[in-house]
């Protein structure tokens, strides 16, 4: 197999050709699959049945260590025995954490949305009452965080992410702007690149002396425990290295455990520095009176702690490792040899990130679509939408069954040979 880049117009007309009769054949099959989200398939949502039959009696509704009733009313910062989980598994402590629903997502909101209505700890005023309001975005990046960015309006700035996070030469630059109020972190197994952020990225961001005085650095540690190869990968406490740096109250950390037990009915948690919850807190008590604590104590009952969290992890790794083998073993043989795209290589976390040849992304994925295979949207990993090189793909394999993920691929595989000889000859 020869690279693109070797190929005399005769030879990447035929293979056009080639792959062309592909395509259509691929249509013919009928197929309906979809990778358009990171979710886990049936049987890690199966793994966790035994947390539903945990409860039985009215004393397994006592919180171990305070005895707080978790089927009563109060204890809006959640349970004691799952702050405690949650400061575990983080590295950071009890009385930063706040444990909560199910969803990360909806802390994250709430938090941007307070500093737009009443500002933070140390803000001037809301938000809402400034000229402009600028986000720091690195990307590839969450889709969803930048969602959050446009409901309110905040101006995006792309930040390029590397091998080992953002970029800090630009982050360094970009926070001299007072008006720059908040950067998104997803730390380990970034979404998509499933890069791990180095040493040297995570001192400088702990290091790092905005212009905003009420700068938030949004810490998502959604896939924290999420190795599904090798050795569970120890992670620093950012809490305590910016307050180390005299930036205690510049980080907000969340996790949950959609991914660890269920979507679906997990919980999720926020941590920061003591005065920066109490002030948060103080908020949150307008709109709740407690999360679902039953749900906290059924996760602690099951999980009981980090160590029967990183237990049951391997449980998922054993699960999701012949997916992901399945897309690099693909690519590698299909798309390697040809020389015109690349992707990431990642032993945890639920994406693999994938860049086709420049200017064919788009064509790639609406390709794959009248093929029937729906994937993420692209320019969905760049703030507004907007890949500027129109080259990145996420790649979700986790939902759906081996065999299936096989077919997506290969539909992938031949979508993205097809878009590139396209370009390639002009069609």
């Amino acid at each position: 197999m020869k690279a693109y880049s070797a190929m005399s117009k005769e030879e990447l007309t035929k293979e056009y050709e080639k792959e062309k009769a592909a395509f259509e054949a691929l249509k013919g099959l009928g197929l309906k699959l979809n990778m358009a989200r990171g979710k886990p398939e049936r049987g890690q949502l199966d793994i966790t049945t035994d947390m539903l039959t945990v409860i039985k009696t009215p004393e397994d509704c006592m919180d171990p260590i305070d005895g707080n009733d978790a089927r009563q009313y109060g204890t809006p910062w959640g349970l004691t025995c799952c702050r405690e989980l949650w400061a575990e598994i983080l590295g950071c402590k009890a009385e930063n954490v706040l444990a909560a629903g199910s969803s990360s997502l909806t802390l994250m909101y709430d938090t941007v949305s307070k500093a737009v209505t009443h500002g933070l700890l140390h803000s001037d005023k809301p938000w809402k009452d400034l000229p402009k309001v600028k986000w720091l975005c690195p990307a590839p990046g969450y889709d969803r965080h930048f969602r959050i960015c446009a409901s309110f309006g905040f101006e995006m700035i792309y930040v390029p992410m590397n091998e080992n996070g953002p970029d800090m030469d630009v982050v360094e630059d970009l926070i001299k702007d007072e008006a720059v109020k908040g950067m998104w972190c997803v730390p380990k197994y970034s979404n998509p690149t499933g890069c791990i952020y180095s040493a040297e990225t995570i001192a400088r961001i702990a290091k790092m002396k905005p212009a905003a005085k009420d700068f938030l650095l949004m810490w998502d540690n959604a896939y924290c425990v999420h190795e599904f190869e090798g050795d569970y990968v120890p992670f620093p406490d950012i809490l305590s290295l910016a307050a180390e740096n005299g930036n205690a109250d510049m980080v907000m950390e969340y996790a949950s455990t959609s991914k660890i037990t269920l979507p679906g009915a997990g919980i999720a948690c926020m941590a920061g520095s003591v005065d920066n919850m109490k002030y948060l807190m103080d908020l949150w008590d307008v709109q709740s009176i407690s999360f679902d604590k039953m749900n906290q104590i059924r996760h602690v009952k099951y999980l009981k702690n980090k160590a029967g969290v990183l237990e049951l992890m391997k449980k998922h790794a054993a699960i999701l490792k012949p997916k992901f083998d399945a897309v690099l073993d693909a690519l590698d043989k299909e798309i390697a040899p040809l020389e015109f795209a690349s992707w990431n290589r990642p032993v945890g976390g639920y994406f693999v990130s994938l860049n086709v040849m420049e200017g064919t992304a788009r064509r790639t994925l609406a390709l794959c679509k009248e093929a029937g295979v729906v994937m993420t949207a692209a320019g969905a990993t760049f703030p507004y939408g907007n890949d500027p090189h129109d080259s990145n793909v996420r790649v979700a394999p986790t939902l759906p069954p081996v065999a299936e993920l096989e077919d997506a691929i290969k539909v992938l595989c031949v979508c993205m040979k097809l878009s590139a000889l396209e370009k390639l000859l002009g069609k």
